[in-house]
């Protein structure tokens, strides 16, 4: 057990190093967000959702926040193709660590990287002039890992069966508009049309724009209890991982 997670480390670590390596990367990640809020959320700045008016700009940091960790958590999926391009990842799936572990690893690295940014994100909430409390900033990071764990599965899952960057990126795009969309990010859920409902239930970004939403707005805000949306992102981090296992295991490229 300790040499398995000692071999799960040093992976995360190659993860990481990798992450602070690439300074243009986290500067996109972090701009991409606030001009969502900024730009988007003023323009709207006149519609009030939820209970007592909110301002829209706060009604919508949640779902940026979510936005945010959606497009970090995907994108680690991309690591695994420049692997295989140039023959590393071939080294690591015969090295004496499991599917699991690899996958574990990885989806810890990007899970890592996306809860740096969503910090980050975090701190320009003053911006919007949100209030931020210690115990919601700390009830937040759980719920930030919970779901960019589960995402980062996603796109391991879709990494794996690519040999390109374009036909990556292409997937990526065609999976990552409607889940955002569908998860209420930029509208409350309560007041949407019936389908719609139904349809966001289907979306895991959902549970966790909710949660943050719960956590950093109050419950008055969110469309779930809090329990039934971390259940939902535990159950669905601990699928996903299961999942991009076998697609690695499957296929062994």
């Amino acid at each position: 057990m300790i040499t398995e997670l000692e071999k799960i480390y040093r992976l995360w670590e190659r993860e990481m190093k990798r992450f602070f390596r690439e300074k243009s990367r986290l500067i996109t990640s972090i701009v991409t967000p606030l001009l969502w809020i900024l730009v988007f959320g003023s323009g709207l700045r006149g519609a009030a959702f939820g209970a007592g008016g909110a301002d829209y700009r706060i009604f919508i940091f949640p779902g940026i926040l979510g936005m945010s960790l959606l497009f970090t958590s995907m994108f680690t999926g991309v690591s695994v193709i420049w692997e295989r391009e140039f023959g590393f990842l071939r080294e690591v799936l015969v090295a004496p660590v499991s599917r699991v572990g690899i996958i574990t690893a990885k989806s810890l690295g990007g899970a890592s990287t996306a809860m740096l940014q969503g910090v980050i994100l975090l701190c320009f909430a003053p911006l919007v002039k949100m209030h931020l409390t210690a115990g919601g900033v700390a009830g937040a990071l759980p719920v930030m890992f919970l779901m960019s764990f589960g995402v980062t599965g996603i796109g391991l899952t879709i990494a794996a069966f690519m040999d390109s960057m374009e036909g990556f990126n292409l997937i990526m795009s065609f999976a990552i508009m409607p889940m955002l969309f569908c998860s209420g990010a930029l509208f409350p859920l309560d007041t949407a049309p019936h389908w719609l409902r139904i349809v966001s239930y289907f979306d895991p970004l959902t549970y966790g724009v909710d949660a943050l939403r719960h956590i950093l707005l109050g419950p008055d805000q969110a469309f779930l209890p809090l329990a039934v949306n971390l259940g939902f992102m535990v159950a669905f981090a601990a699928g996903m991982t299961a999942v991009a296992s076998a697609c690695f295991s499957w296929n062994r490229k």
